[in-house]
């Protein structure tokens, strides 16, 4: 079949407001939320024998074995343009048309007009195709192929933003989304059966729904916010897991009793990364508002702002195998190591001795903030109860930090940071990921500082956007 465009479709996507009781998806047909991303349903074949297998997208998946195979991937062409339109979710003008065996997906708006979504399937090539702005469930486009099958997709999808293990889950892990949603699977459950779950009642509230089947995957939705989940992050023992979103919220959650535990906001904008310190003490974040957060998992409070960041803060880690100079391992006092990176393009080193900072307990309405060193995690549940969203903290009672270390690492602005017994990884958003020798033992004191040489040891460049 000649490579020409045998069809155009024009697809307007635009907001649905929420009714006030959302209608839920509960065909064992439809996955998830309803809204997947990289999934597609056989709806019928010319010859009986074809199966599409997709997998991922929303909390489902189908995946069926025959003897003549259909496979199909969802990519995108342009990362460039892929990354300035993250979602199909919103509202817009989309152009849709097909040529040998791909779809290919445009936005019509852009100057840009590569496209920002493709569907390759092969076997089979797709021949005609219609957009339905009104579909219930989400599978909104149908594709008609030359082998007689039709496919379903959704366009209004919502991309995974992160993922991540249950520690001591035996093969368990959960997924979070850009629709506010994160999913439970178990990895070594063979489900047949896609998910289904009920509607969301109230989805500015947080709920969790078991999935309808027993035998399906995943096996649970977490309904976390309406904005997107831009990271999660586990406590090593699996006893906490930490989100932070696009609403500038971060929340904690005892993963085992699915119980909102406590929670604050940014000082503006989207959170957009956290961490655990390894004793569980502390939780850092990093977002929009250029600041990197510590929170006190102890007097469940933020406990210090660190301000050198220029603009976002799009990674942040402890440094597990850093310790003070001065430390013998025996004192009381502990000091904590961090790095953060953002857009613009540095590595900033911290140091954090709680012994050395006086937070604030608390400000009392009309009065004066009472400050403390020490332990107060009774007196603060019985001021804030547990489960409550804290608002952003007044920008003057909230201690300020510097970083002992800033060094510009990278040209573009920077996606990722990961400390090592031996290096500090760093990654940007242009795809080039660099690794750096910590200084030998023996080196200065002027320089233990800085856990970089200068000059990477490695430097790797990957194709596409990180």
């Amino acid at each position: 079949m000649a490579k020409t465009v045998t069809q155009v479709t024009l697809a307007h996507l635009k907001d649905k407001p929420a009714p006030s009781t959302p209608t839920g998806i509960s065909s064992s047909a439809s996955g998830g939320s309803g809204f997947r991303s990289a999934t597609a349903r056989l709806l019928g074949g010319g010859n009986g024998n074809r199966a599409l297998s997709f997998v991922g997208g929303n909390g489902g998946s189908k995946n069926v074995s025959t003897s003549a195979r259909t496979g199909a991937t969802f990519t995108s062409p342009n990362s460039s343009t892929s990354a300035s339109n993250p979602n199909f979710d919103g509202k817009g003008s989309y152009l849709i048309f097909n040529v040998g065996d791909s779809v290919f997906i445009c936005d019509l708006n852009s100057q840009d007009k590569d496209p920002v979504k493709s569907i390759h399937i092969s076997n089979s090539n797709p021949v005609c195709h219609v957009f339905d702005p009104d579909a219930k469930d989400a599978h909104d486009l149908l594709i008609g192929m030359n082998s007689g099958d039709v496919y379903t997709v959704s366009l209004r999808q919502h991309r995974c933003t992160s993922i991540a293990w249950v520690p001591g889950g035996d093969g368990s892990f959960v997924v979070a989304h850009a629709d506010g949603n994160l999913y439970v699977y178990e990895k070594n459950k063979e489900g047949a059966t896609e998910s289904s779950f009920s509607a969301i009642r109230d989805p500015t509230q947080f709920s969790v729904d078991k999935a309808k089947y027993s035998k399906s995957n995943p096996v649970a939705r977490w309904h976390i916010s309406q904005g997107s989940i831009n990271c999660i992050a586990f406590l090593n023992d699996g006893v906490y897991l930490a989100t932070v979103g696009r609403d500038g919220y971060f929340r904690i959650f005892d993963f085992s009793t699915q119980k909102l535990v406590c929670g604050g906001k940014s000082y503006y904008g989207a959170l957009l990364c956290c961490a655990w310190s390894m004793d569980g003490k502390y939780l850092l974040t990093g977002g929009e508002d250029d600041l990197v957060q510590v929170w006190s998992m102890e007097d469940r409070k933020v406990v210090a702002w660190g301000e050198g960041h220029n603009s976002w803060v799009s990674g942040v880690a402890f440094d597990l195998y850093w310790s003070s100079p001065n430390s013998d391992g025996c004192g009381e006092s502990v000091m904590y190591r961090f790095g953060s990176v953002g857009q613009d393009t540095q590595l900033l080193l911290w140091d954090l001795e709680m012994d050395e900072i006086v937070v604030p307990l608390r400000r009392p309405p009309g009065g004066s903030p009472t400050y403390s060193t020490g332990s107060h995690s009774a007196h603060w549940d019985n001021v804030v109860p547990m489960g409550t969203l804290q608002p952003t903290p007044c920008m003057r009672d909230i201690p300020k930090i510097s970083p002992v270390v800033v060094h510009r690492v990278h040209t573009e602005p920077l996606s990722g940071l990961i400390f090592t017994q031996e290096s500090v990884i760093t990654a940007c958003k242009e795809g080039q990921i660099k690794i750096w020798t910590r200084p030998d033992s023996t080196v200065s004191s002027s320089s233990e500082a800085n856990p970089t040489t200068g000059k990477p040891s490695q430097t790797s460049k990957v194709g596409g956007s990180s």
